[in-house]
């Protein structure tokens, strides 16, 4: 095999789209940053038992894993930064009131999410630690909408669901009868394929006043009309009316958003044993699955010592730069390569005032325009030492 040749769904990024890539980082994070969000830099490796406790057992299959050759025990290379950020709120920080972090790096999966999809996403996210309130819940998703349209995104469809729908359907089902792990499991696997005769056969032993509202979840998505079925078929489930309330109360507050689409989808089980609460994921043009998704995760910091309240939300750059155009370059100027010191006066004064000045090697004149340079540096006519800038 040829050694040029990469792995399976890793790839370089070349310079056009890792611009733009790193332009949009910038841009993302100042953007957190003006909703007061700290910006936090993980480590890419940690013990494994670190990385996959908790809520990061799900990580499990997806985390690559190797031994420390200082210590002999065993590490792993990321595959979601949530469960760092966790760790760093509860025992770094350890900060009594609301803490907003931010972050953007790669992760590694061992197999790619989805067709086409790669094996080495870069990770942008931001997290709310410490208010269990709505209030977190609704700023986390305007954040993420902001970044969406600050990435030039302008239609969006989010769709909204909670993980406490199954948990209380689950706990109700638990009171008289034996519900085990792996009839829960299988009851989750259905729902994640929208599966409603297997979810039917599944639940055949379950008592009816719980057996109809969890065949009835499959087809609960779709607009705000959602709500009225859903408080009319799982009125039999303590806590249901609740959770629905509070899905209202967050779709609200998006009524009148330019371009804000938004749905529900009460059998989405997608991260359920991740999620504690609300969950939102949002839908782009051009995307076959969400681009950006978040909700309430309050157990995540637990295993670390410190359960606090959080919510949060990720997104992948290099997968939403492919999704929006590529902004257009500022032009640069050419220059010629020299030493005279009115040369290097003027190049350097040019790049201290924020242009990109390219200087031309010797030979190379008739390169391609990497840069799209419209001006040109040159000797005044005045002649002496000094070099005016003239349009191509």
């Amino acid at each position: 095999m040829s050694a040029w040749v990469l792995p399976d769904h890793i790839a370089d990024v070349l310079p056009s789209e890792a611009r733009h890539i790193e332009e949009l980082r910038r841009q993302l994070l100042d953007t957190a940053r003006r909703y007061g969000y700290e910006l936090v830099m993980p480590p890419l490796l940690e013990h494994l038992e670190s990385l996959l406790t908790g809520t990061g057992e799900a990580l499990d299959l997806q985390t690559f894993k190797l031994v420390d050759q200082l210590s002999g025990r065993s590490l792993g290379l990321r595959a979601d930064t949530t469960p760092q950020v966790a760790r760093i709120d509860a025992h770094l920080l350890n900060r009594q009131g609301v803490t907003r972090l931010c972050y953007c790096g790669p992760v590694l999966h061992t197999r790619p999410e989805r067709p086409h999809a790669t094996r080495e996403p870069m990770q942008l996210g931001a997290e709310i630690y410490g208010h269990a309130g709505g209030e977190a819940d609704l700023e986390s998703l305007l954040l993420a909408l902001e970044c969406l349209q600050t990435a030039g995104v302008h239609q969006v469809k989010v769709d909204l669901g909670d993980a406490r729908i199954l948990d209380h359907l689950l706990s109700a089902a638990h009171v008289g009868f034996a519900l085990n792990p792996e009839l829960e499991n299988g009851i989750e696997q259905a729902l994640a394929a929208k599966d409603g005769a297997a979810l039917a056969a599944l639940s055949l032993g379950l008592p009816e006043p719980i057996r109809a509202p969890l065949c009835a979840l499959p087809d609960l998505y779709g607009d705000a009309s959602v709500l009225k079925r859903a408080a009319q078929l799982l009125a039999s489930v303590p806590g249901i009316q609740t959770v629905l309330d509070e899905l209202a109360a967050l779709a609200s507050q998006l009524q009148g958003m330019a371009g804000v689409e938004v749905s529900f989808d009460l059998s989405d089980v997608r991260g359920y044993a991740y999620y504690s609460g609300a969950r939102f994921a949002l839908f782009v043009p051009g995307a076959s699955d969400a681009v950006v998704r978040g909700g309430r995760y309050d157990e995540v910091g637990a295993v670390f010592g410190r359960k606090r309240p959080a919510v949060g939300f990720s997104l992948d750059l290099r997968e939403l730069v492919g999704l929006v155009p590529a902004p257009v370059l500022k032009a640069a100027i050419r220059a010629p390569w020299g030493q005279e010191p009115g040369l290097r006066q003027a190049i350097a004064a040019l790049r201290a005032a924020g242009e990109t000045v390219v200087g031309v090697m010797p030979g190379h004149e008739s390169e391609v325009d990497e840069f799209h340079c419209d001006r040109e540096l040159k000797p005044s006519r005045e002649g002496g030492a000094s070099w005016v800038v003239v349009p191509l």
